[in-house]
C-alpha cells in the first residue's frame, strides 16, 4: 500500500532549526532537572572531563614517568679507568675528566683526550643520573686514588663541567691529603652571566618546567618538547616579510636527532640531572671555590689554572670565555698567579670530540709541558730548601 508522504506532519521541506533545538534539549543528560539544573549538568560534564584528565595523567605516570623512576634509582655516581700513563714515571698522577650540561659520562670525551695520558693515567667521571652531589664524587675520585697509589690529581672540566671540577677540588683540598695538582678549565662559564643569553634562556626554560609539572624531573615526553624548542632555529624559518614559516622536513629530523641523542640514548643525561646540573651554573660559587683552594693549600703548592678557550671568543656560541678569562685572571692571575691559558684555532664551546686533533695538540705542546715546568720548579724550590736547612749551623 503507497504511503502518502504529502500528509506528513512535518514534510521535509519543512525544517526548523528551532525544532531541532528544542528536540536536543528535551533529550539532554539532565533535561527534566528542574532546579538547579544548569549548575548540576555542568558539574556533570566537569566530572566526565577529569576522569578523561585522570586516564591521561595515569597513562604518562605509568609509561612515562614511572620506568625512568626506577632506572634513576638504581643509578650512581662512578670512575672508569680511560688510558694508563705514557710514561711510568706519571703513574702517581691521575687525570680525572668531567663533563658539561646534558651528558653523563666522560669516557667518550676523555677517549678522545690520549694525550691527557703524557700527564698521568686518565679517568671519566660518570655522574649519578638523579643529580649531582660534588662531595660524593670527590670522596669517589680520592677513595679510588688512595687504593692505586695515587697521590696526585688533576681535575679537567668541560663547560659546565668545569664549575663541577672546582667544587670537587674545594672537597679535595680541604678534606684529604690528596695533592691537587692542577685544575683544566674547557671553556667553563665562571658565573650565569658568561653563558650566552639564548642557551641561558633554554636551561631557564626547563626549570620552568620542573617547578610546574609533576614528575617532569622524569619525563621523556617533556624532554622531547623542551629539547626540540630549545633547536627550533632549526625548523623555524622567516619569509621575506620576516614571519615565521615552519619547514616540516626540518622539524621531522629535529625530533630524530633529539630521540636518538636525548631520549633513546643510554649515556644521555636525565632531566633530574640537567636540572642539578643547571642549578650548579646559577649558583655557581666558581670564584669562591678558587679562593677556598688557595686558602686550604696550607704549605701545599697552589694548584695550577689551565684555561681551554677557542681563539676568538665569537667562536664559542654558548659561553663568553673573554668574560670567563677575565673573571679568572682576577682571582688567579698577576706576577705570582697560576693561570695558564691556551688558545686553540678553529674550535667551539668545549668540543674535544669535535676537534680532537686540535684538542689534544695543546694538551701535547702546552699544557703537559707547563705542568711539568711547575712540577721542576717546585722540585727545584724544595731541594734548595732541603740544602739550606741542611746547611744551616746548629742551635
Amino acid at each position: 500500500m503507497a504511503r502518502d508522504l504529502g500528509s506528513s506532519h512535518h514534510p521535509v521541506t519543512d525544517w526548523s532549526d528551532e525544532r531541532r533545538k528544542e528536540a536536543l534539549r528535551s533529550t539532554r543528560l539532565g533535561h527534566n532537572w528542574i532546579h538547579f539544573g544548569g549548575l548540576r549538568r555542568s558539574l556533570v560534564r566537569i566530572g566526565f572531563a577529569l576522569v578523561a584528565v585522570m586516564i591521561l595523567c595515569s597513562q604518562y605516570w605509568a609509561h612515562d614517568v614511572g620506568p625512568e623512576r626506577e632506572r634513576l634509582a638504581t643509578t650512581q655516581p662512578q670512575i672508569h679507568h680511560i688510558y694508563d700513563a705514557a710514561d711510568p714515571a706519571n703513574r702517581d698522577t691521575a687525570v680525572v675528566d668531567l663533563v658539561g650540561l646534558g651528558n653523563l659520562n666522560a669516557s667518550r670525551t676523555a677517549r678522545s683526550l690520549p694525550a691527557l695520558s703524557g700527564i698521568g693515567q686518565v679517568w671519566a667521571v660518570q655522574y649519578d643520573n638523579d643529580g649531582i652531589d660534588t662531595a660524593v664524587i670527590s670522596r669517589i675520585i680520592t677513595t679510588y686514588a688512595q687504593s692505586l697509589g695515587i697521590d696526585q690529581i688533576v681535575l679537567i672540566g668541560h663547560s659546565m663541567g668545569g664549575i663541577i671540577a672546582l667544587e670537587v677540588a674545594t672537597h679535595i683540598v680541604e678534606n684529604t691529603d690528596v695533592r691537587l695538582r692542577a685544575v683544566i678549565l674547557d671553556c667553563t662559564p665562571m658565573n650565569l652571566h658568561a653563558v650566552r643569553a639564548h642557551s641561558r634562556s633554554a636551561g631557564e626554560d626547563l626549570l620552568r618546567w620542573m617547578g610546574w609539572l609533576p614528575g617532569a624531573r622524569e619525563s621523556r615526553g617533556l624532554r622531547l618538547f623542551v629539547e626540540t624548542a630549545a633547536r627550533k632555529n632549526r625548523f623555524v624559518l622567516t619569509d621575506d616579510e620576516a614571519h615565521p614559516v615552519l619547514d616540516p622536513g626540518a622539524f621531522v629530523t629535529t625530533i630524530r636527532g633529539v630521540l636518538r641523542q636525548k631520549i633513546f640514548n643510554p649515556n644521555s643525561a636525565s632531566n633530574g640531572l640537567i636540572q642539578s646540573q643547571f642549578r650548579t651554573i646559577v649558583a655557581s660559587g666558581a670564584t669562591d671555590d678558587l679562593a677556598a683552594i688557595d686558602d686550604s693549600a696550607d704549605d701545599r703548592p697552589f694548584p695550577a689554572i689551565v684555561f681551554m678557550r677557542p681563539d676568538f671568543g665569537t667562536d664559542d656560541p654558548v659561553v663568553d670565555v673573554d668574560y670567563s678569562q677575565e673573571l679568572l685572571f682576577e682571582e688567579t692571575g698577576g706576577p705570582q698567579g697560576r693561570l695558564f691559558v691556551v688558545r686553540m684555532t678553529s674550535t667551539g664551546h668545549a668540543n674535544p670530540m669535535q676537534q680532537p686533533e686540535a684538542y689534544n695538540a695543546a694538551i701535547h705542546d702546552e699544557v703537559a709541558p707547563y705542568l711539568q715546568q711547575l712540577e721542576n720548579e717546585e722540585s727545584g724550590t724544595a731541594a734548595a730548601g732541603a740544602a739550606i736547612q741542611a746547611s744551616a749551623p746548629p742551635r
